[in-house]
């Protein structure tokens, strides 16, 4: 795989040379003829033109042979749409594929990004996006193959759908890539049918009632998104409206019907978020309907889950990541365990059986009102849980060593995706922590951060992808470093 353009950020670094003077020669809107030789993260095929400039072809697969539209010219690189398949590439998806039928939504969805490849491939494909992170952070790492358990369809337990008035009515969907124009899109192939279901009703709810779809140009208008959760084991559904007032119209009638036509919805909440943003949820939610959180089992454990908290969006793979995380903690019952950016508790409590003592860190307060209670209803004694920001350097580290009434053996460190902090790096490493199990929803930032801790007197083990995102550009990976 090619070491460029393999994130969210604009190409950069070898293989993207200044082309200013060869990209002058091509007009937008063009058609060139190009041989896919790569695919990045974001699933577009890399081609070259004849001059050695790179472009970027949405729809190209690695092998094929296309003829592509220039949509976007930089002095660097070319953005391109594919408008003819010359020769199909054999990692190419046909319709003799068992995965052919994984995606009916529009291409311009976006969230797919991986529906024209064959799964074998894409896992290839993530694990190179792995390994190239960490060459552009300076290290030389051992990269094993991604591990799968080969479900690529309705494994998702988390929905967000923006919803939008349009001249047929009230539509929910997701945003075509890089925009917020709508792709009205009910039913979704990583998502349990259940939930399109739910979709439908709440839409035909707000139809029925004269409840408006929130416009984003005017500000007016009160449903927004709808927010889906569910317990992959328990069965359990969330069902949260994300509204533009500071009630839902007509709620208690909602819940009721809600709850009569759908037995599994357990918990019926109501966000409310007034404000001119791009942010989904806003600071105050309650609930309307049956209790404030679901229910799932994960590890053993039975894990209550609230509109607010973290939770993997891949409950059986979660599983094997944090049963892998275990296994490069070697741990036993001496050991002690800090789980910062803990969440619910879910990877501390998976633990907690194996090990002496843990101690959890969260920032959100509704999670760790979950974590204790996931605690008590499990009853286990020897995990605490409490409410700061895991990145806040020494003064929460020395917290935690007051929960341990140890320095911690091994930390849990799963960061959101801007990844950890030097400071907490750097507290970490002064407290010469012995083992650092690093799980990481991106691997540059994650890269980034070993480099850091590689400085710091830390060498790493071999780096383990999972997939617990399959056919979107997202790969989680697990990593152990060991200090010196």
């Amino acid at each position: 795989m090619s070491d460029y353009f393999m994130d969210n950020s604009p190409p950069s670094g070898k293989g993207v040379p200044d082309n200013s003077a060869g990209t002058a020669i091509y007009k937008k809107n063009g058609v060139i003829t190009l041989e896919i030789t790569d695919m990045n993260n974001l699933g577009a095929g890399v081609g070259h033109t004849h001059d050695g400039i790179a472009v970027f072809v949405t729809g190209a697969v690695t092998g094929d042979k296309v003829e592509a539209k220039i949509i976007k010219i930089t002095s660097r690189y070319m953005v391109a749409r594919l408008e003819r398949l010359i020769t199909a590439s054999k990692h190419r998806i046909d319709a003799k594929d068992t995965e052919a039928e994984v995606c009916e939504a529009p291409q311009s969805c976006g969230g797919c990004c991986y529906r024209n490849v064959k799964y074998e491939y894409e896992l290839e494909v993530k694990r190179d996006y792995v390994r190239n992170a960490f060459r552009k952070a300076g290290l030389q790492v051992s990269v094993k193959d991604t591990a799968s358990d080969y479900n690529i369809s309705g494994y998702r337990n988390k929905a967000q759908y923006p919803v939008r008035q349009t001249k047929e009515g009230i539509k929910a969907g997701f945003f075509a890539s890089g925009s917020h124009r709508l792709i009205p899109c009910g039913e979704c192939k990583l998502q349990p049918p259940v939930f399109a279901e739910i979709v439908g009703f709440i839409l035909t709810f707000a139809e029925k009632h004269g409840i408006p779809a929130y416009d984003e140009e005017s500000g007016k208008g009160i449903l927004r998104h709808i927010y889906l959760r569910t317990g992959r084991q328990t069965g359990e559904i969330m069902v949260c409206l994300v509204v533009n007032s500071e009630s839902f119209p007509y709620e208690d009638i909602f819940a009721d019907e809600l709850m009569k036509r759908f037995g599994a919805v357990k918990s019926i909440m109501i966000n409310v978020n007034t404000k001119n943003t791009n942010v989904i949820m806003g600071d105050r939610t309650y609930c309307i309907g049956g209790k404030p959180y679901i229910n799932d089992i994960l590890c053993g454990v039975r894990l209550r889950i609230s509109a607010n908290s973290f939770y993997q969006v891949n409950r059986n793979m979660a599983e094997y990541l944090y049963k892998l995380a275990l296994r490069l903690a070697d741990a036993d019952k001496n050991t002690a365990v800090a789980d910062l950016y803990c969440g619910i508790g879910s990877i501390g409590l998976s633990m907690a059986k194996y090990v002496k003592a843990v101690a959890g860190v969260e920032i959100v307060p509704e999670a760790v009102e979950c974590a204790r209670v996931n605690a008590a209803v499990n009853n286990i004694e020897n995990a605490s849980f409490f409410l700061g920001d895991a990145g806040d350097s020494s003064k929460l580290f020395s917290e935690v060593v007051a929960k341990l009434g140890q320095v911690p053996d091994v930390v849990i460190l799963d960061p959101p995706r801007k990844g950890s902090t030097k400071e907490l790096i750097d507290c970490i490493a002064d407290f010469s922590v012995k083992k650092i199990v690093y799980v990481s929803c991106n691997p540059d930032t994650l890269a980034r951060d070993c480099a850091y801790f590689a400085r710091k007197g830390y060498f790493l083990s071999e780096v383990y992808p999972v997939d617990l995102f399959p056919r979107t550009g997202h790969v989680e990976t697990i990593v152990l470093l060991s200090h010196k």
